[in-house]
């Protein structure tokens, strides 16, 4: 086998598990040479119900957005408090860090706090990224022209694209929109909401992303005059992350979905019908197979037992004929991130 760009996944994402003290706390995403400073921190309760937190380097600590709501940004003053050289700090809401309650924090490492300038679409950009994991963070204002582009920073063409608006309003309240490759480029999925696919031109113009920028049409969503938007674009690095999807069998024989790596983090939603959630499974939360604890992107509930797959050392298969995962014929995207490239990846 070739040999991987990177080694181990937990360079540049990992999922770590921490308790709240109702107080300020540092919470760390790994030892000394296998950590790094995360860009983008996804936060939520697992014993509790409460919002999923979304934050980033770009729009900076504070700021945040929930993706179990349509609605705008939030600045929790005692959210996320820091990005750290190993991981994050959080204070004293009780949405990040409640005393005795139990969390995930998944991350993301973009510029390592730094951004810059993107000048290669028709709207000028902020970009942070990190080429080597196929990963950056966009801020842009819109200005409703259908066609529009917006630079992301890649030097490859993104496979999955999540943009929040993050300006609310009165009379319309924002949801996140999300491109994926299957999908294609004249639908987008709704990460707030359990819907299907949704065939909007204005989302993406029917145009697909390219290496240097991706295309919004003039949808509130994604493109209108005076709002402010983050879009979170992933591109697939061999041995490392995988976006795709899958047709399910309705069998507790499943499907077995190939990736080139162990995964740490898998995303999984039903793109063909509508009901059905945004599924998040993890290694950290269950060490050993199978993989059958489940915290929702659409929704604040907390952890439930309810899955049934197996992460293997070069992908997942299901062993469950739940709805949300393995309905025969209906069609499923994923995103998928790795624990070990199948080079050095063992079974669990």
């Amino acid at each position: 086998m070739s040999t991987p760009t990177i080694p181990a996944g937990n360079l540049f994402m990992n999922a770590t598990l921490y308790t709240g003290n109702g107080s300020t706390q540092t919470v760390a995403n790994g030892v000394a040479g296998q950590s790094f400073q995360p860009d983008f921190v996804w936060i939520k309760s697992r014993s509790a119900a409460t919002d999923n937190k979304l934050t980033d380097s770009v729009r900076g600590v504070t700021k945040a957005f929930i993706s179990n709501i349509a609605d705008g940004e939030t600045t929790d003053t005692q959210g996320l408090t820091a990005f750290n050289s190993n991981g994050f700090t959080v204070g004293t809401n009780t949405i990040y860090n409640n005393s005795s309650s139990t969390y995930v924090g998944w991350q993301w490492q973009a510029g390592q706090g730094s951004s810059a300038s993107n000048t290669s679409g028709s709207i000028t950009s902020t970009v942070s990224k990190n080429t080597t994991a196929g990963f950056s963070i966009v801020t842009y204002s819109g200005n409703s022209t259908s066609g529009a582009t917006v630079g992301h920073g890649l030097g490859v063409t993104p496979s999955i694209i999540i943009v929040k608006r993050l300006n609310a309003t009165l009379a319309q309240s924002p949801n996140c929109i999300v491109y994926t490759a299957p999908t294609g480029n004249t639908k987008g999925l709704i990460l707030d909401n359990t819907s299907s696919a949704q065939t909007v031109s204005g989302f993406w113009n029917n145009t697909s992303p390219t290496s240097s920028v991706f295309t919004v049409g003039n949808d509130a969503n994604t493109n209108v005059t005076s709002f402010n938007y983050v879009a979170y674009c992933w591109a697939p690095i061999a041995g490392y992350s995988a976006f795709g999807s899958y047709t399910g069998n309705g069998s507790a024989d499943g499907p077995f979905v190939y990736l080139g790596f162990r995964p740490k983090y898998v995303l999984i939603k039903c793109s063909s019908n509508s009901g059905l959630s945004w599924e998040i499974y993890d290694t950290s939360r269950n060490t050993y197979n199978a993989v059958n604890t489940v915290l929702l992107a659409e929704n604040s509930s907390g952890e439930f037992t309810g899955g049934d797959i197996d992460f293997l050392s070069n992908g997942f298969k299901f062993r469950t004929t739940r709805g949300s995962l393995n309905t025969s014929g209906y069609t499923y995207i994923y995103a998928a991130f790795a624990e070990n490239p199948f080079k050095y990846a063992n079974a669990r």
